[in-house]
């Protein structure tokens, strides 16, 4: 068949996840910085909600490709 939306939009939010995660943790000691989001690490937090829906595309697209496999068996 073709490309599976779900392969391309998974690694997206992975990507834009996990650099959000890494800036979130480097920059998690610039209380200045945080100032504005009432001290919270918007960073942190919207990388590892974005981390978690990315890898839940690229699994749910994993199990639709296996599945898919079986059925031509």
């Amino acid at each position: 068949m073709g490309l599976d939306i779900r392969w391309p939009i998974g690694l997206m939010f992975t990507l834009i996840g996990a650099i959000l995660v890494v800036c979130g943790i480097v920059t998690n000691s610039d209380v200045e910085m945080y100032k504005c989001s009432l001290g919270m690490n918007i960073n942190l937090i919207w990388g590892v909600l974005l981390l978690i829906f990315g890898l839940f595309m690229l699994i749910s697209a994993k199990i639709a490709s296996n599945a898919e496999k079986k059925s031509k068996k």
